[in-house]
């Protein structure tokens, strides 16, 4: 009687635990029912590509979440950061280039190091908000979306052509950074791909083998307890946050590849699929759990869903409804998942 019991309590856990997973896996079998062409293999790295920017994005968003924070300036940083390095990758000869003094192409460290470099300021200023003024992570960073986007806008309407018309004709060598593959086999894998992984490799070392992994994880569990342990709180959410920035920098600079193209709505909703590949991957927002794998099969999945509803021709209002279901449901388990544990 005992065992069936312990049988059924460990079967309830693992339906909870992994119930979102389940469901997206549902979907995507069901759409690949109703449409085999849907694993072809040119599909499936298209899948990967998109998820990339927006897995990087999740990546340092991650992170936040754990400290029991979140981020929801993560799309209109993408925003700023993209048109900053938009501006500075357009062609020499192209004559309605933003910057019409540069006559010569700049080395492609440049745009990276200036896309970086605004991400983590408005990184830093939200971490000085959380870590010294203890304000809400929601509160500063719907304040800093808001600045980020009135930035933006006002940095592409100040152009040289006068307008708000979206900055594009980059140089080719930065389009090739998203446009170019590695060939292994029969199979060409996007550089986009690779420097996900890449970066999803980093990060796991970050969070699992460094003392800062481990005082975020302390700070987000408890943060007193970190404190009378000798953690230097405010130090530990100060380097997530930088961290977080210069992940966003690096992903504004390739979306900004892989867009050829940046506007005033670059980056529009980018910090829902960021937050929700975090919830789905298993990032909780009690604060003190997660993992990079799991980010990044979340990451994967949620654009797998995205790309499914597009290639079925669901109607795009309809999307955002599923998305949103897809979120309320990711925080609901999560909520679940807390009360059983306490």
């Amino acid at each position: 009687m005992q065992n069936t019991q312990v049988k059924k309590r460990s079967a309830g856990e693992f339906l909870l635990n992994y119930a979102l997973y389940i469901i997206l896996l549902a979907i995507l079998a069901a759409v690949s029912i109703a449409n085999p062409n849907f694993l072809q293999l040119n599909n499936i790295m298209q899948i990967l590509k998109q998820a990339s920017t927006r897995g990087i994005l999740a990546l340092g968003c991650a992170g936040l979440i754990v400290l029991a924070g979140t981020d929801l300036s993560i799309g209109r940083q993408l925003g700023l950061s993209a048109a900053v390095c938009a501006s500075l990758v357009q062609q020499v000869t192209y004559q309605s280039r933003y910057y019409l003094q540069m006559t010569e192409q700049l080395p492609i460290i440049v745009p990276l190091l200036a896309s970086v470099a605004v991400s983590v300021i408005f990184c830093l200023i939200n971490g000085f908000g959380v870590a010294y003024l203890k304000m809400h992570a929601f509160i500063i960073t719907l304040g800093t979306q808001l600045i980020a986007y009135g930035a933006n806008c006002l940095y592409i309407e100040a152009q040289s052509a006068g307008s708000a018309q979206a900055l594009a004709v980059f140089d080719r060598n930065f389009v090739n950074i998203a446009g170019g593959n590695i060939r292994i086999g029969s199979v060409n894998i996007s550089y986009l791909i690779v420097i996900f992984l890449v970066v999803a490799a980093l990060m796991w070392v970050v969070w699992n083998k460094t003392r800062l992994g481990k005082n975020m994880f302390a700070v987000g569990g408890n943060q007193e307890a970190a404190a009378v342990s000798g953690v230097n709180v405010a130090r530990t959410i100060m380097l997530v946050y930088l961290v977080a920035g210069i992940l966003y920098g690096l992903a504004s600079f390739l979306e900004a590849s892989r867009l050829q193209s940046v506007g005033t709505n670059t980056g529009l909703n980018y910090e829902t699929d960021a937050i929700s590949a975090c919830v789905i991957g298993g990032v909780s927002f009690s604060g003190g759990v997660g993992t990079i794998q799991g980010v990044v099969i979340g990451a994967i999945i949620l654009q797998a869903i995205n790309f499914s509803l597009n290639f079925l021709g669901v109607n795009a209002y309809l999307q955002y409804i599923v998305r949103g279901l897809i979120i309320v449901l990711a925080v609901a388990i999560d909520v679940r998942k807390y009360l059983v544990k306490k």
